[in-house]
């Protein structure tokens, strides 16, 4: 699945579903275009650092779709700044692709401002914990930040220990719409550099 096809499942189109299950993490909600071919729970005992993360693994043998595990927070912080999000996956048997994922929207728009979700660095096969980031400008007309951590096709991601952090303008954007630092002036124009 395309990060396109991705995203057009995801900015308001995304379905959320109400888990009651007392294994649902806290502020978290279960989406995506097939979440319920997904199970998606805390899993006490198997996290990168402290005593429980999060998983999602799949349920049915053939997916053609994805699930996440997501959460919308205000950017009132992060307005007119440039913020890193980290976090740590350990991954089993991952048939299509997984990663984390950030999304910062404006109000009124189908359009994000700007968007990453590792597509193009998926987390694939069979992998120990391994820390990832992504680097999205917050504009200060972003109305949301949404992330979370999704699964497109069959097989287990666990994840544990999201950060965010404000950084330098000198640090490169991930992502679509990113551009990483603006130059001052147009350079290397000829390749030579």
């Amino acid at each position: 699945m395309k990060k396109t096809e991705i995203f057009s499942y995801g900015l308001f189109l995304l379905v959320s579903i109400s888990v009651s299950d007392s294994k649902m993490p806290k502020g978290w909600i279960k989406a995506g275009d097939s979440p319920n071919k997904y199970d998606m729970y805390v899993d006490a005992g198997n996290a990168q650092d402290g005593k429980s993360c999060a998983t999602i693994k799949s349920n049915v043998g053939n997916i053609d779709g994805f699930g996440t595990l997501m959460q919308d927070c205000k950017p009132d912080k992060f307005l007119g700044k440039r913020i890193r999000m980290t976090g740590w996956i350990k991954s089993k048997d991952v048939k299509g692709w997984a990663g984390l994922w950030l999304r910062v929207d404006q109000k009124n728009s189908t359009e994000p401002l700007s968007f990453d979700n590792m597509e193009d660095r998926a987390v694939k096969g069979t992998t120990d914990w391994i820390k990832y980031e992504i680097v999205l400008d917050v504009p200060t007309n972003a109305s949301n930040i949404a992330f979370g951590a999704l699964e497109a096709g069959t097989g287990q991601i666990w994840f544990d220990n999201l950060s965010f952090e404000v950084v330098s303008d000198l640090v490169k954007t991930t992502g679509a719409g990113s551009t990483g630092y603006i130059n001052d002036e147009p350079t290397n124009l000829n390749f030579e550099e």
